[in-house]
C-alpha cells in the first residue's frame, strides 16, 4: 500500500460530506466515515478518529463549510450568526493545536469579507476556501519536505516521535515529509527510528504503518529506549512535527517531545521541527501560555489492553502534550525556510 493514497481528510466527490481515514482503527484496519454533521466532526477530532495539527485544520474547514450548506438563512446576519455558532462547536474540540482555530477563522474571515454578496455566493466561497486550505496543506508539506531533505546526509538515522505524516496532513506531513521527498528522489538509504508514543501509539500504530507501507527502513522503539538508541550512535538528526509554535521558539507537541529534544541535546544530536506557518503561533510569548489538553485517565489504563494495566482507581495525569524550550531547538523547518535562533527575530523576518 502507497501510504500517500490515503486521505485523512477530504470533502467527498458529491461535496456534501467529510470523509475521514478513521485512525483509531489502524493499523488493523483502513476504514474511511462519512461525516455529515457539526457534532459527528467534533466527535471525529476529540476522539482522534482525524488528528495532527494540519489534518484537523482541513477536517475543520470542511466542516464548517458543510454547516454552512445547512444554514437555511438567506439574510446575511442570521447567517454569519449561525455560522459563527457552528465554528465555535469546531473549536471547542480540541485547545492545544492551533491549525483548528486558525482554520475556522481564516473561513469565517473569507464569509465575512465578502458579506455583501448573496448567501448562495459565499456559500460557494467557502468551498474554495477550504479546498484552498487542503490545497495549500499539500504544496506547504512538499516544501517542508524539501528542505528537509537538504539537512540529510547519505545513511542517517532519523527518530522522529508521535505521527507527523500524511495521515495527519493533507498529504507528505510534516517530520516525515523529508523522508517522503527522499523516496520520490530515489533514495532508500535512510533509516527511522520511531518513538511508540504512550500512551496512544500514534508512533507504533501510525508512523510505522506509514514507512514500512512506503519500504522505508523503520525501527520501532519504546519511548524509553530514545536514550540508549542515541548513545548507540544510531540518530543522527530529530525530526518532529508541532501543534503550537510561540513567539520565541517554544512549541507544543505529542506528549514526550520534551524528552526527546533533552536527550537530543545532551548526545549532540540536530533537533528539527518541521512547522508550517499555520502552527507559529506569534500572539503567545511562550511556552507557559500554550493550552494543554487533558485527555481520559483510560487511554492510560486500559486503551491497548485486553485487562486494565493498573489498580482501580489509582490517580492518573494524561497531558496529551508537552512543552519544548527553544533553547533545546536547532531550527525550524517551514515553508518559507528554515528558521535558526533567534527564533522570534527569525519569524519576523519570514513574516508570521
Amino acid at each position: 500500500m502507497d501510504p500517500l493514497t490515503l486521505e485523512s481528510a477530504a470533502l467527498s466527490a458529491d461535496g456534501r460530506s467529510l470523509v475521514i481515514l478513521d485512525q483509531t482503527l489502524l493499523p488493523g484496519e483502513v476504514r474511511y466515515l462519512s461525516l455529515t454533521e457539526t457534532e459527528d466532526i467534533v466527535e471525529a477530532i476529540r476522539a482522534l478518529r482525524v488528528r495532527g495539527a494540519p489534518a484537523i485544520g482541513v477536517a475543520a474547514a470542511y466542516g464548517l463549510y458543510l454547516a454552512a450548506q445547512r444554514l437555511d438563512a438567506e439574510d446575511m446576519d442570521q447567517f454569519l450568526s449561525g455560522l459563527r455558532q457552528a465554528a465555535e462547536t469546531l473549536n471547542g474540540a480540541r485547545p492545544t493545536a492551533v491549525n483548528l482555530s486558525w482554520a475556522l477563522s481564516r473561513m469565517l474571515g473569507a464569509a465575512e469579507q465578502n458579506r455583501a454578496l448573496p448567501v448562495a455566493q459565499v456559500k460557494a466561497l467557502l468551498r474554495r476556501e477550504a479546498d484552498a486550505i487542503r490545497t495549500e496543506d499539500i504544496a506547504i508539506s512538499r516544501e517542508i519536505g524539501r528542505l528537509g531533505l537538504g539537512l540529510l546526509r547519505p545513511g542517517d538515522g532519523i527518530l522522529t516521535h508521535c505521527n507527523a505524516g500524511t495521515l495527519a496532513t493533507a498529504k507528505y506531513g510534516t517530520a516525515l515529509a523529508p523522508i517522503y521527498a527522499a523516496l520520490e528522489a530515489g533514495r532508500t538509504d535512510l533509516r527511522v527510528y520511531c518513538d511508540e508514543t504512550r500512551p496512544l501509539l500514534q508512533g507504533a500504530r501510525l508512523t510505522a504503518f506509514e514507512l514500512q507501507s512506503a519500504g522505508v527502513d523503520t525501527t520501532l522503539i519504546c519511548d524509553s529506549m530514545a536514550s540508549i538508541t542515541m548513545a548507540r550512535g544510531r540518530v543522527d538528526i530529530v525530526f518532529v512535527g508541532c501543534d503550537r509554535v510561540c513567539a520565541n521558539g517554544d512549541f507544543a507537541n505529542k506528549i514526550g517531545t520534551s524528552g526527546v529534544a533533552i536527550l537530543a541535546k545532551h548526545y549532540g544530536i540536530p533537533f528539527y521541527v518541521c512547522a508550517p506557518s499555520s502552527t507559529i503561533d506569534m500572539g503567545l510569548a511562550r511556552g507557559e501560555e500554550i493550552p494543554i489538553e487533558e485527555r481520559p485517565a483510560e487511554e492510560v489504563t486500559q486503551l491497548w489492553y485486553a485487562q486494565p494495566m493498573a489498580p482501580a482507581g489509582v490517580k492518573v495525569d494524561n497531558p496529551a502534550f508537552d512543552v519544548t524550550d527553544h533553547g533545546l531547538v536547532t531550527g525550524f523547518i517551514t515553508e518559507k525556510g528554515i528558521a535558526y535562533p533567534p527564533f522570534d527575530k527569525a519569524f519576523r523576518d519570514f513574516g508570521f
